[in-house]
């Protein structure tokens, strides 16, 4: 049907237990390695050592979970970003280290592609909570986009950002399906042209 199913869960009674901890952590790497539909719930319990009974007490089922996962690769993105803002004030600095990073990432051994298109991928409908936090994440990350574009006096902020998101997702999705280092090399080159479009005398 294009994905499993996803319903609105419970929230776990003791978000600070160990025992939630290492699902979110044991989640968070087979669903990015294996797939989310790939990693059944009796996996995802032997692998975080935790009995069935402390799975569902923690998250009620593997929708909650996967949510969660998306919550924290979304907070990641966003915490790195922030980190980044915090150390470059300059707005093309800053848009040069996100093509460096792009650019490093896909050059992980780990590396299995954008985890938010991964994701997408495995929910047919646009209605899906899934789909819904991946979509809320995208529109946060061009807008970051848009912000350093608008404060570099880019003449088309809104555009700018759209193209390179856009870029970026070509490079990340070239780089594991195809050739990493043509497709890494061409985003730096396009990303990097964008961002040195000239300014509007005046």
């Amino acid at each position: 049907m294009g994905g499993p199913a996803v319903t609105d869960a419970a929230p776990a009674p003791n978000r600070s237990s160990p025992a939630r901890a290492r699902l979110a952590a044991v989640a968070d790497e087979l669903f990015y390695a294996d797939g989310i539909t790939a990693t059944g719930i009796d996996r995802l319990i032997a692998e975080a050592q935790v009995t069935k009974a402390t799975f569902y007490k923690q998250y009620g089922s593997k929708d909650a979970l996967i949510l969660e996962y998306i919550a924290g690769r979304d907070r990641q993105v966003r915490q790195a970003l922030t980190a980044l803002l915090a150390t470059r004030p300059d707005p093309g600095s800053v848009l040069g280290a996100v093509i460096d990073a792009v650019v490093a990432d896909t050059a992980r051994p780990d590396f299995r592609g954008d985890p938010f298109l991964n994701a997408a991928a495995e929910f047919a409908s646009p209605a899906h909570p899934v789909r819904v936090a991946i979509v809320e994440h995208r529109d946060w990350f061009t807008g970051f986009l848009e912000d350093r574009f608008r404060d570099l006096g880019h003449p088309r902020p809104g555009a700018a950002a759209d193209e390179f998101s856009l870029l970026r997702d070509g490079a990340v999705c070239g780089s594991y399906a195809g050739d990493a280092v043509a497709a890494t090399s061409a985003f730096d080159r396009a990303a990097r042209r964008l961002v040195a479009e000239p300014v509007p005398a005046g």
